[in-house]
């Protein structure tokens, strides 16, 4: 997940004073401050304690159980650095002033955190929007597929049925292709308990489709700003539509990420050269709007009573 910086007047592409400004924000947006390395750590032990108590131990008993969680936390926490670090790396390439990534640390229950994210300015142009857009979500799910097969590997398969009670994940059309691979049956047809590794890597799919919702300023819009400019108003409504039908008749998180989507805008700004993509980005958008479909989830999640 990115977040914008807003551009005034005085920083309009081409003038001086916004190529001083330029120079100045990459110097000091770039440099990694205490709050970065605070936030990092403080996450990492909320998701450590996360892990712990869902291997059915208390670290706040007798901390030195925390070792327990580190199989999930070290998991998550790689997979969204390397989702941000994708952002902030092309935005490198392409100029872009860029912060290192915020992490954002959340309850211990389920997983401890809320994400990361990192605060860059919009690229000026359609090109550089697609690479930085994109590169995030597919840096955390080239990292997710490994750690989901491997933690796949490491579950416990049981007969469908018969679970007192608890956390069911929802099946996106990788993750089952994913348990087909590793395990030989269908999440559909089975009880898969989720080894921590393979949780995560969970989570990480998770974040990756969240990110690919092409509304706004999510990694989602960008793509598809990117790909057909201006219409992407159009998209953006009817993917607002399709989250609130789910809402009504499905999972109400979607709730949740219907009123986070309007708060943070529907629309994506003008970027000030207007140049369609070439070729082999238009294919790659496609790609990417396509891996979206592969790690959609209508229900992610369901909390099933005792």
């Amino acid at each position: 997940m990115r977040v914008p910086y807003s551009l005034n007047d005085a920083e309009l592409p081409g003038t001086a004073e916004y190529r001083r400004w330029l120079k100045r924000q990459r110097h000091t947006t770039s440099a990694l401050r205490p709050i970065h390395v605070v936030l990092f750590f403080t996450t990492l032990l909320t998701t450590t304690i996360a892990g712990s108590l869902q291997a059915g131990v208390n670290p706040f008993a007798d901390p030195r159980l925390l070792v327990r969680g580190l199989p999930f936390s070290a998991t998550l926490m790689g997979i969204l650095l390397v989702h941000e670090m994708g952002h902030f790396v092309l935005s490198r390439v392409h100029g872009v002033a860029a912060t290192p990534p915020y992490f954002i640390p959340g309850p211990p229950f389920p997983i401890g955190t809320f994400g990361a994210f990192i605060r860059m300015r919009t690229p000026t142009n359609r090109r550089a929007l697609f690479d930085v857009g994109a590169a995030g979500p597919w840096a955390g799910f080239l990292v997710a597929i490994p750690a989901v097969l491997y933690g796949l590997t490491l579950s416990e398969v049981r007969p469908l049925g018969g679970q007192a009670g608890g956390l069911v994940l929802g099946d996106s059309l990788i993750f089952s292709a994913l348990a087909r691979l590793a395990l030989g049956v269908s999440p559909a047809e089975v009880t898969i308990l989720l080894h921590p590794i393979a949780l995560a890597g969970w989570f990480g799919l998770f974040v990756t489709f969240l990110n690919l919702l092409p509304v706004g300023q999510l990694d989602g819009g960008h793509v598809v700003y990117a790909l057909i400019g201006h219409h992407h108003w159009w998209v953006a409504r009817a993917a607002l539509g399709v989250i609130v039908a789910l809402a009504l008749l499905g999972w109400h998180g979607w709730i949740m990420w219907g009123v986070l989507v309007v708060m943070i805008g529907l629309d994506h700004p003008p970027t000030l050269d207007d140049t369609p993509l070439d070729p082999r980005r238009r294919l790659a958008a496609w790609l990417t709007i396509a891996l979206f479909a592969l790690t959609f989830m209508a229900v992610p999640i369901q909390v099933i009573g005792e």
